[in-house]
């Protein structure tokens, strides 16, 4: 049986950037199970799996689609319970409710206005039209005014991971001594800027940056399969 995960990729198939993808990288080998990756541009998505969804990741795992990242990562662990748990129990699913809604608050959008217009740059020319008729519709400017606005972002963004910060006092990840889904999560919307702005956010002797060194070098490493931009 082969596993097939569909992943959004630039022009170049093999920058994949999503940090909702992301998260299901780290979960499928935080799970130790095997896959191939689809890569998917933006106005593609539409037509993969006789059109079932409008977002990826899907996962497709023998006959089971799955779509979202967090549906996914609770699949995981209802399909195979034998393997590493990405929660931890019930207590872990919802702190994992918790922790996605701050990254998604707290992280997303900054994200989004730093790395705008990198983001359209890396895209093949059909996926940059789309990308900018989308978010420009969504968030009521150019991608330029957007961009301009992610200029202050670069300055505030580490004081919006101070609740990790204090937390990584205590325990090496968010999960405890080793990670869980939550680690994947903000992982997620960190290595989404790495993968497409690069911008440095963090300093070098910042306890979150040690933090997002450690998950980049988990399970073999798979978070540096694409590069720094």
């Amino acid at each position: 049986m082969t596993r097939l995960l569909y992943a959004l990729c630039a022009a170049d198939p093999a920058r994949q950037f999503s940090p909702h993808v992301w998260k299901t990288v780290m979960s499928l080998a935080h799970k130790g199970l095997d896959y191939e990756t689809v890569p998917v541009p933006f106005t593609d998505i539409p037509a993969i799996e006789g059109g079932c969804t409008a977002t990826v990741p899907l996962l497709r795992d023998g006959e089971r689609l799955v779509r979202d990242s967090f549906d996914i990562a609770l699949y995981l662990d209802e399909a195979y319970p034998d393997r590493p748990s990405l929660f931890g129990g019930e207590g872990g699913k919802a702190m994992a409710r918790f922790i996605e809604n701050w990254s998604q608050s707290a992280l997303h959008m900054a994200v989004t206005r730093i790395a705008i217009l990198d983001i359209h740059d890396m895209l093949a020319p059909k996926d940059q039209a789309y990308f900018r008729r989308s978010r420009e519709e969504r968030l009521g400017a150019s991608l330029e005014e957007i961009a301009a606005a992610g200029r202050a972002e670069v300055e505030g963004f580490a004081k919006r991971l101070q609740p990790l910060r204090n937390m990584l006092k205590a325990q090496p990840f968010i999960g405890g001594e080793g990670p869980l889904f939550p680690d994947y999560i903000v992982f997620g919307a960190l290595q989404w800027l790495r993968t497409t702005a690069g911008t440095k956010v963090l300093a070098e002797d910042d306890p979150v940056a040690g933090w997002f060194a450690r998950c980049l070098d988990l399970h073999g490493g798979i978070g540096h399969r694409v590069t720094a931009a």
